[in-house]
């Protein structure tokens, strides 16, 4: 190309380029007079391709070969080392767990609980559901409570719901611990002051606000309310607050969560002889939760090959609550939305490798079906164990009060070896955290 550049800009080549154009146009004759064989072409295109697949297939081969050595090679032993032994897996320890770490501490920048005298008011809150449920609704009032500059009255815990409940929050929870330990957070209190209560509404003011309010709406839609009011009452209080906060409400959250919500003496004492019960049948052992009572399948809006008799009851249950949409069992269980039966999470659990003489502990309520759906995991797990087995007569104390049974489940559970459960529900989320 530069010769012919050159050329171009000399006339004196003229004579040598008309030479080259005719050397190109005989050869382009001879090559018209002479085609390429179609077999010679297509030689030459399998002979290219198979130059290609052995270099690359070299190249995947150091690459799959070098990748295997950057990560742990006892757990994927490269391709390229058939023989190289693989260390059993150990079902009881997880080294991932030390990468995590808790992040409650409060931020520097976190200022301290208004007192009650300088707060817009007193929040009333009014839980619902079940223990974990109403758990999760304590947590975001305290939040609610500070985005507000609110002082909090003790929330109230749900009398009226499926489980028929009627323990308040300190037959439950330790009050004096939930006090002092958010004390630098917000202002707690056990009741409305009786000067504040001879002046508010009766019954005080009560409203509801819509599921996954953010805090912008309280601001918008409840703080002038409460301005107005100075005693406001947030009732079925459940699930009210978004999920994203900016940091440090998401870090009070797990204070309240983790550490000042902690169970009264007589549930952690019985919680804990249970622990040591089972510690001293074996080393280690599996909790599982266990949902499956009738009203967690009614509202899943599942099947489980029942017949007429299971669908008639699971409706008549769907029923309480108003709210429910119409769901197909079918494609609710192919969304992966329908609890696992025990049969089935027994079956998981020995797939994972567990064998028949591992330790179970399952925490569950009234189990639809009873003890025939429970026959299958018995089978499967022989050493089968439950509060009511291990704690006997001293159980008694508890057995009206569905929430303090559930409180003593969640301890055990807690400081289980495995933790497993049948459907992600409140109580396998917060056990999650926890551990």
């Amino acid at each position: 190309m530069e010769k012919a550049q050159r050329c171009n800009s000399n006339s004196s080549c003229t004579g040598n380029q008309a030479h080259l154009l005719n050397s190109q146009k005989h050869l382009c004759l001879k090559f018209q007079r002479n085609p390429i064989s179609l077999t010679l072409v297509c030689g030459l295109m399998l002979f290219a391709l198979g130059l290609i697949s052995i270099l690359t297939g070299h190249v995947a081969s150091y690459i799959d070969h070098y990748s295997c050595r950057l990560i742990n090679t006892a757990f994927l032993p490269s391709k390229m080392d058939r023989n190289y032994p693989v260390p059993p897996i150990d079902l009881w320890n997880s080294k991932s767990s030390n990468q995590y770490y808790g992040c409650s501490s409060r931020g520097p920048h976190f200022r301290h609980a208004t007192r009650e005298n300088s707060s817009n008011g007193y929040l009333l809150i009014a839980t619902s559901g079940g223990l974990n449920q109403q758990r999760t609704g304590i947590t975001d009032a305290v939040v609610v409570a500070r985005i507000l500059n609110a002082t909090l009255v003790l929330p109230e815990l749900d009398h009226h719901s499926f489980w028929t409940d009627n323990s308040d929050f300190h037959d439950i929870f330790d009050v004096d611990w939930f006090i002092s330990s958010l004390a630098k957070d917000v202002k707690v209190v056990r009741r409305v002051p009786l000067k504040v209560a001879r002046n508010m509404d009766r019954p005080p003011y009560t409203m509801r606000v819509p599921r996954k309010s953010t805090p912008m709406d309280y601001l918008d839609q409840v703080l002038p309310i409460f301005l107005r009011r100075h005693v406001v009452q947030l009732t079925r209080f459940d699930y009210r607050l978004a999920n994203n906060l900016d940091e440090d409400l998401q870090k009070l959250r797990c204070r309240v969560n983790y550490h000042a919500l902690r169970f009264v003496n007589p549930i952690e004492e019985m919680g804990e002889k249970i622990v040591m019960k089972m510690r001293g049948m074996a080393d280690r052992f599996i909790a599982i939760h266990l949902r499956f009572e009738p009203d967690m399948l009614a509202f899943s809006g599942c099947y489980y090959g029942g017949g007429e008799k299971e669908r008639n009851e699971l409706a008549q249950i769907r029923k309480r609550w108003a709210t429910l949409p119409d769901l197909s069992p079918e494609s609710e269980r192919k969304r992966g939305k329908c609890p696992l039966t025990p049969h089935e999470l027994g079956l998981m659990l020995r797939a994972l490798g567990y064998d028949n003489n591992t330790y179970i502990y399952v925490a569950s309520g009234k189990i639809y079906g009873g003890e025939q759906t429970l026959k299958p995991l018995r089978d499967l797990f022989p050493n089968y164990y439950t509060k009511e087995m291990l704690a006997g007569e001293e159980l008694k104390p508890f057995l009206p009060f569905s929430s303090r049974l559930a409180a003593i489940d969640f301890i055990v559970c807690d400081k289980s070896d495995v933790f497993a459960t049948n459907n992600n529900g409140n109580m396998a989320k917060i056990l999650a955290g926890r551990r």
